[in-house]
């Protein structure tokens, strides 16, 4: 069987891993140059679509698999389920569930999940959102609208941190652009845990539950990042059907309902309130870095379930928890996640790939003959054990013998 993964990270690098071990053909569109180092990698631009239709033809693949949320939003689904290629991610339709925070809350509100209260801005309103977040005494959560690569969002604790997360973000949308739209939502508190469920229809199967770092420093200090680590599975909640049936089941009934059924994976961010479990965001893929944790505490043929997802069945029987535990340690460039700095060699990555389950590259790239940082996160490595101390002292230990200038990560991952 041949596959095609499309995206350049750590979590297309895991994914794809994982289809090889299972005997897949795999191959990686565009990738980057950690992840040519052991598997098939095919340059790319993503934005073209025509381009990635006609490499899926061209390699005769049996599944196409679309790992970030920008393609999926863009309609590249669609195009490759027009060109009779069987393809594991949701419809741009269906996708607007991570493409709109402002279509996923009201989504939330006429599905009945529970969620943060909001109101939503468009250019020009800045006194008006302002106002708002000074009713809660600025402790907000301040979304832009659109995808931002996990940046888009400034969760303030003051009216004088929300005051300058408006202006910033509704001055400027997050790929530079002028004008905006924002998503302004009461600061909920409490810890958070990352859903996933392989979906098609009204069908939902969850994986185990993970829950990632999404602060740049330990003790959750820091501007928000797109993650600085995971772990799976979480031992924060345990009842998945029942976080299942809240968050996940009645927003794929009213996708469905409204002629926009989601095939492929959805994310639920939920976030363990003292009123209950309640949804900060859906995402339309697999998250990041939480999958690079979850494949390994996650047993059964993972080719098989994409492909029973992506022909429209159930993956309800093939995938089961490992009963082990998986750290992910994300390290990341000097500057990260504002300015991130390129170009500094990265040496010890064999070291480090001998003291891990695993070492899933991200931003990386060649200078000569050497692996230097092209990206905010570099790379992320896995540990694997019985216990989340066992598996975190793992990931770390990798993490120690890789070196490039201005390298950072958190130090409490799985140890808080």
């Amino acid at each position: 069987m041949k596959a095609i993964v499309y995206g350049a990270g750590a979590r297309e690098h895991a994914l794809a891993a994982r289809l090889v071990t299972e005997g897949w053909s795999t191959t990686v569109a565009p990738g980057n140059a950690g992840i040519a180092r052991h598997l098939t990698c095919h340059p790319l631009d993503l934005t073209d679509l025509a381009a990635a239709v006609g490499l899926a033809r061209t390699l005769s693949v049996d599944l196409a698999v679309i790992g970030p949320e920008a393609p999926l939003v863009a309609g590249l689904a669609d195009a490759l389920r027009a060109a009779g290629i069987v393809t594991f991610g949701p419809s741009a339709a269906a996708a607007r569930v991570e493409g709109s925070k402002a279509f996923a809350k009201s989504l939330m509100v006429v599905a009945g999940v529970p969620t943060a209260g909001y109101q939503v801005f468009d250019e020009g309103a800045q006194a008006q959102a302002q106002a708002y977040a000074r009713s809660f005494g600025g402790r907000v959560a301040v979304k832009a609208d659109g995808i931002a690569a996990g940046k888009g969002v400034v969760v303030a604790g003051s009216v004088a941190e929300a005051d300058a997360a408006v202006v910033t973000l509704l001055e400027q949308r997050p790929d530079g652009r002028p004008g905006a739209r924002l998503v302004i939502e009461e600061r909920l508190e409490g810890p958070e845990v990352s859903l996933m469920a392989l979906c098609h229809g009204l069908d939902a199967n969850p994986l185990p539950l993970a829950h990632d770092y999404k602060r740049l420093r330990d003790g959750d200090l820091g501007p928000n990042t797109g993650g600085m680590g995971a772990v799976a599975p979480s031992e924060r909640a345990r009842d998945l059907e029942a976080l299942t049936d809240l968050a996940i089941r009645p927003v794929l009934a009213e996708l469905v309902r409204r002629g926009t059924p989601f095939s492929g994976l959805l994310y639920a961010g939920l976030i363990l309130t003292g009123d209950g479990p309640k949804v900060l965001e859906y995402n339309c893929r697999f998250g990041d870095p939480e999958t690079q944790a979850l494949l390994w505490a996650t047993g059964g043929p993972l080719g098989e379930g994409l492909l029973a997802v992506a022909r429209g069945s159930s993956a309800k029987t093939l995938l089961r928890p490992t009963g082990e535990v998986a750290v992910a340690v994300v390290l990341a460039a000097a500057g990260y996640p504002e300015a991130p700095r390129s170009g500094t060699v990265i040496e010890g990555l064999p070291e480090a790939e001998q003291r891990c389950a695993a070492v899933y590259a991200a931003g990386v790239g060649t200078l000569g003959d050497a692996l230097v940082v092209a990206g905010g996160r570099v790379v992320t490595c896995v540990g694997v054990g019985a216990s989340t101390q066992g598996a975190s002292d793992q990931a770390y230990d990798a993490a120690s013998r890789l070196r490039f200038d201005g390298k950072q990560l958190r130090r409490d991952v799985g140890l808080k």
